[in-house]
């Protein structure tokens, strides 16, 4: 089975934009700082070259990975979900259970828009799955480097 890369229009666009530019601008100056360096004289002392083939490497793997990612991109339309039910694109509040402590609000997004340090959590991560299709009042165990921790779901919003 193919994977699929779940993520919102705009995410969408955000990567095909990327693409654009690195298969027209980036790609350009990467060809240039080649040519430039082939000028140094012997290659397999020259440095500038080697780091200008190394750059162009990285170059076409980003190019392959976006090609792959938009060719398997599922699009999710956020207004469609069950509004009482988590699903990606909804913001969650949880209390953990042991401490009492409510977390500031996480988004639940696909794979390719995770942004654990803005609180943008996949819904392939460990958390992310155990909130998907859970309601406010339910409670969710999350296995954790430092054990299980269990949560309740406070308040779910679109």
């Amino acid at each position: 089975m193919k994977k699929e890369y779940k993520m919102s229009a705009a995410r969408q666009q955000e990567l095909q934009d990327e693409l654009t530019y690195l298969k027209t601008v980036r790609e350009k100056e990467v060809a240039e700082l080649i040519k430039e360096a082939r000028g140094f004289g012997d290659l397999s002392e020259n440095s500038e070259y080697d780091e200008a083939k190394n750059e162009q490497g990285k170059l076409y793997s980003r190019i392959a990975e976006l090609e792959e990612i938009l060719l398997h991109t599922v699009i999710v339309d956020e207004s469609e979900s069950a509004s009482n039910a988590v699903s990606i694109g909804c913001r969650v509040v949880v209390v953990n259970l042991a401490s009492g402590q409510t977390l500031p609000e996480y988004k639940v997004v696909g794979s390719q828009e995770a942004d654990p340090m803005n609180r943008a959590i996949s819904e392939e991560s460990p958390f992310g799955k155990a909130l998907m299709g859970k309601q406010e009042g339910d409670e969710i165990s999350v296995e954790a480097p430092a054990g299980t921790i269990c949560y309740r779901i406070e308040k779910i919003e679109r």
